[in-house]
């Protein structure tokens, strides 16, 4: 490669950022993990098992970073504010946090149980909530910036029309809370973002896919499901120097299917 083809890479500038990624044993959190890890950051990889995340934590490990594997009960306000902590004090610093972690509960709304809208929107809304409240509490008290990035869903906006009221109800909200949230933190040196997904080949949703075969694949313009590494480079790019001007923003990555 030439000079001149050199200059023309960009440059993240992540090598030595630490960030903490949720959901990270599987899908989009593990490629997230893995395609920092490739860029030089220290990594909190974080699940809802310890045996996965160690997994998640043992590759990203071959690239040369620390990756510290941790266990929440996502659905538990206070094992959230636990990991987090725990990954504060493993990593040192905290640069970057990726809201990944949600499930994908199926039901239609005359049938789903209370239990499992309160589980919906607790996994999939609160618990990203209170990581954001804990990574900027903890970063503004010491005077530094950072970068909060959601992992949201073309259902914020779309509305789910297989049976999942509830999990489109918790993306609407992550839709307002990356708004909100970005308006009280920027001007304070920490950007919020979002990435809206669309269908994504993932142990989450092969469920529903199996019981519509063909339907999804129909509603994609580009023609194909994600794969997680398709979209874990956006979401990579949103926590990195290059998107610093970037802040209340859900980009689409949905091959189409949002076009917003």
């Amino acid at each position: 490669m030439t000079e001149a083809g050199k200059e023309a890479i960009m440059d993240l500038q992540l090598k030595g950022k630490r960030a903490i990624v949720t959901g990270a044993s599987r899908g989009v959190g593990r490629a997230v993990a893995l395609a920092l890890a490739k860029e030089g950051t220290d990594l909190g990889v974080v699940a809802g098992h310890l045996d996965g995340a160690a997994q998640t934590a043992a590759v990203c490990e071959a690239f040369g970073v620390r990756a510290v594997p941790l266990a929440a009960d996502f659905a538990d306000v206070s094992s959230v504010t636990a990991v987090m902590e725990q990954a504060r004090v493993a990593l040192g610093e905290m640069d970057i946090l990726i809201n990944n972690a949600g499930i994908f509960l199926q039901g239609w709304c005359q049938d789903i149980t209370l239990d499992d809208w309160q589980r919906t929107l607790d996994v999939n809304l609160t618990a990203a909530f209170r990581a954001s409240q804990y990574f900027a509490k903890v970063n503004l008290t010491a005077g530094r910036g950072g970068r909060i990035v959601n992992v949201n869903s073309q259902a914020a906006f779309h509305g789910s029309t297989t049976g999942h009221v509830h999990y489109a109800a918790s993306k609407a909200g992550m839709a307002a809370m990356t708004v909100s949230m970005a308006r009280e933190l920027s001007p304070k040196g920490i950007t919020v973002n979002a990435v809206a997904l669309g269908i994504v080949e993932t142990d989450m949703i092969a469920a529903s896919m199996a019981a519509h075969p063909g339907y999804y694949e129909s509603r994609i313009p580009v023609g194909h499901v994600a794969k997680p590494e398709e979209v874990a480079d956006v979401i990579v790019f949103l926590a990195s120097q290059p998107a610093a001007y970037m802040t209340g923003a859900t980009v689409d990555v949905t091959g189409g299917m949002l076009m917003r």
